[in-house]
């Protein structure tokens, strides 16, 4: 493998865990709120954070890559109204876009086919990510202000179920 790829992926599993500790803080934000259905949502964001991080772990093993962790940066972000969060998560998932762009555009310069193709589950990914991140904003401005209906969306995004990824390596 490139070299400039494995760093740029081995640099993205560090990304990953840091968006995890981002998510983990909006919903403690939102528990704090009293918002458990926002916490929850959240939490699942968290999980899936996680996810990604270990399926690129994995990549580069089976690839013969070694990994290498960093220190996981403290979240910076202050959340003051119950609108921050959302806000602040779509602009992270499109910073992490952008990321794994840069990365999908390192591995095709030279080539690498394999984790081009490996690149592709997450590219989509991450346009699910922004638009998941995006509806929640818009329903917020609709519902927000209301009680039964923050109450409502709270109650639904509660019911959220985390699902493991499957992507085969």
């Amino acid at each position: 493998m490139n070299d400039k790829v494995s760093a740029l992926l081995n640099d993205q599993i560090n990304k990953e865990f840091y968006s995890a500790y981002l998510y983990l803080d909006m919903a403690n934000f939102y528990a704090r709120k009293g918002l458990d259905g926002f916490a929850n949502w959240y939490e699942i964001q968290a999980k899936e954070e996680q996810d990604h991080a270990m399926l690129m772990y994995q990549y580069l093993h089976n690839n013969g890559e070694e990994v290498t962790f960093e220190t996981i940066a403290k979240p910076d972000k202050t959340f003051e109204t119950l609108m921050d969060p959302l806000k602040a998560g779509l602009e992270h998932e499109k910073y992490v876009t952008s990321l794994i762009n840069t990365i999908y555009a390192a591995a095709q310069e030279v080539n690498d086919f394999r984790t081009t193709q490996f690149l592709d589950w997450f590219i989509k990914e991450q346009g699910e990510e922004e638009k998941n991140s995006s509806d929640l904003i818009t329903r917020m401005e609709l519902f927000g202000d209301d009680a039964r209906s923050l109450y409502m969306l709270n109650s639904e995004l509660a019911g959220r179920a985390y699902s493991a990824p499957s992507l085969v390596l």
